[in-house]
């Protein structure tokens, strides 16, 4: 997991008036022809783009009328993409500024790092071959791969393999010694960390930390970590190598790695690879609050922002014991792997509240519990500023951060929809269900749920916007968060980083008058609001590819429409 300090401004999508054929190839659709939409106001409906030619026909209105709309690509198979048009059925020339978002200036280095270990979960295989030796099942594997057994004692000094560049392609080897332990976790320190960093102590308060708040938080909502080491204790390896997984430049612009899982270790297949470790370790970095290794962190910002990272790779350690070890599979998919520990900081964050379970309603950035949040609510704002930009299921190479506050969002609403009810014991019963499972992605979403992954999506998509309006159907809201007083909060408190009081904001467009032309990605939709004045005939809209043609039906193209008014 990392942190990072910097989002830039880019332009996208157009907007512009249409006139019957254009040079790109839309076509409006043929007189008599469509799928009729007759909703009365907050019904709404997903239809399929293929059965109709696209052609979806919006009834006259003897008054004012309007309809959001979300294109949409509701496959469940990670990384499909593709161009679309959604155009209206008349000329009614007008001029329609574009729209401007936010987005990731690319991947950094941590960003790719993060990516590259999820993957090699869900792969298992991070870019190197195990070294030779009997490769048994997970399950006899268990037996094998057992280092000393119980915890290590205070002092005790071990030498650890550590991945030294973000594709892994070198080890390091590390000397440190035990500075704390508890009952489920002890604290190793490089014997090489500069001097300054956390004291005995910052790291007990680390320890306790983890252990009584965050241990049985994790294990609660997603089940056990294994114990192939059978040290009962999960180790945590502060190295300077994590440190200097990024230099000084690219943690200033980009952010830095905080710390990691590896599922190298754990893996049988690496049970005779001296780059394992064969045991259950978290990495993180180091304190060097004079910036000797990389860029300089103080000790409470190295405090703080570990909780968060301890939290949220915990869920990784977990998530591959549940499916690899214990089924015998492979690792869950990088987007659902990846909302589901955002969703553990989320729950680290409500740890400290007074109602762990309540809705919240604000985010005051001085508090302990917004400090849980902030990276999810950031992140979701870049997704939903400019949702056209990013995937909800997102594949090797591709991964933003825009994209894991998409994959929050979808978590967390799973679990307010499909949870038995608002009590955090029922939560944890569902997302135990969602990570203890030998299904992975949209198979485990439909599965856990009984309904298709596509009605699940469509509906996650029309509930980013229409949560928190009391007429809405309730399967289109989020029951835990009041997002927009939330966003709001946080565009008074922090402006330059949430710059609108809600971040997704459809375009206003006269419901003739549609012609957008962008990219639909796997999971994600686009937002307009068509309009109709009082006493207007009625409008056609058509979803196709540029060329005029079907978008491929394995994309799952939908057109998703609720009625606002």
């Amino acid at each position: 997991m990392f942190r990072t300090r910097l989002w830039l401004w880019t332009a996208i999508l157009s907007l512009a008036a249409c006139s019957g054929a254009t040079e790109s190839g839309f076509k409006p659709c043929p007189v008599g022809g469509g799928t009729p939409v007759n909703l009365a106001l907050f019904d709404y409906v997903s239809l399929d783009a293929g059965p109709t030619s696209g052609c979806v026909v919006f009834p006259p209105a003897s008054s004012a009328a309007a309809y959001l709309v979300v294109p949409q690509l509701a496959t469940g198979t990670p990384g499909q993409m593709t161009s679309f048009e959604l155009g209206g059925d008349t000329i009614r020339p007008v001029v329609l500024s574009p729209a401007f978002a936010r987005s990731d200036a690319g991947a950094s280095s941590a960003e790719r790092f993060h990516r590259f270990l999820r993957i090699g979960d869900e792969r298992r295989s991070w870019g190197f071959t195990p070294e030779r030796g009997l490769s048994p099942s997970p399950s006899s594997a268990r037996s094998s791969m057992i280092g000393a057994s119980g915890p290590p004692t205070l002092g005790n000094l071990r030498s650890f393999m550590v991945c030294a560049k973000v594709d892994c392609s070198r080890f390091d080897r590390v000397a440190a010694r035990v500075q704390v332990v508890r009952q489920n976790v002890a604290i190793y320190v490089d014997t090489l960390a500069p001097s300054g960093g956390l004291d005995l102590n910052a790291l007990t308060r680390l320890a306790d930390e983890f252990d009584q708040r965050l241990y049985p938080l994790d294990t609660a909502a997603f089940g056990r970590q294994s114990d192939i080491d059978t040290n009962s204790v999960v180790l945590i390896l502060m190295t300077n190598v994590v440190n200097k997984l990024v230099t000084t430049s690219e943690c200033l612009k980009d952010g830095f790695v905080a710390g990691f899982f590896f599922g190298a270790d754990l893996d049988p297949a690496f049970q005779h690879d001296n780059r394992s470790n064969k045991g259950e370790v978290f990495y993180t970095v180091v304190g060097d609050p004079t910036g000797k290794l990389s860029c300089s962190h103080s000790l409470t910002e190295i405090e703080t922002f570990l909780h968060v990272t301890l939290v949220h790779e915990f869920q990784h350690m977990i998530s591959f014991n549940q499916h690899v070890l214990v089924r015998e599979g492979g690792g869950e998919v990088l987007w659902l792997n990846e909302g589901i520990s955002h969703y553990a900081e989320e729950l680290g964050g409500r740890s400290h509240e007074p109602a762990p379970d309540s809705r919240i309603t604000d985010c005051s950035l001085a508090t302990t519990e917004c400090g849980f949040y902030y990276g999810n609510l950031l992140n979701a704002s870049m997704y939903l500023d400019s949702t056209q930009n990013h995937f909800l299921l997102p594949t090797a190479g591709i991964g933003t951060l825009a994209e894991r506050g998409a994959a929050w969002m979808f978590v967390r609403y799973l679990v307010d929809r499909y949870a038995a009810g608002p009590a955090r014991a029922q939560w944890d019963t569902l997302t135990r269900s969602l990570v203890g499972t030998g299904a992975t992605g949209s198979q485990n979403i439909a599965a856990l749920t009984g309904e298709p992954f596509a009605t699940v999506v469509g509906r996650w998509a029309l509930a980013n916007w229409m949560t928190d309006d009391g007429n809405a159907p309730p399967e289109l809201q989020y029951d835990s968060w009041a997002l927009h007083a939330v966003f709001s909060s946080l565009h008074t408190q922090r402006p330059a980083k949430f710059p609108s009081l809600y971040p997704l904001n459809p375009s206003v467009i006269d419901g003739r008058d549609v012609d957008l032309s962008s990219t639909l990605r796997a999971g994600s939709g686009v937002y307009i609001r068509a309009t109709q004045v009082a006493g207007d005939p009625g409008f056609t809209l058509r979803l196709t590819t540029p060329s005029g043609a079907l978008i491929n039906p394995a994309y799952v193209p939908r057109l998703n429409v609720i009625r606002l008014q």
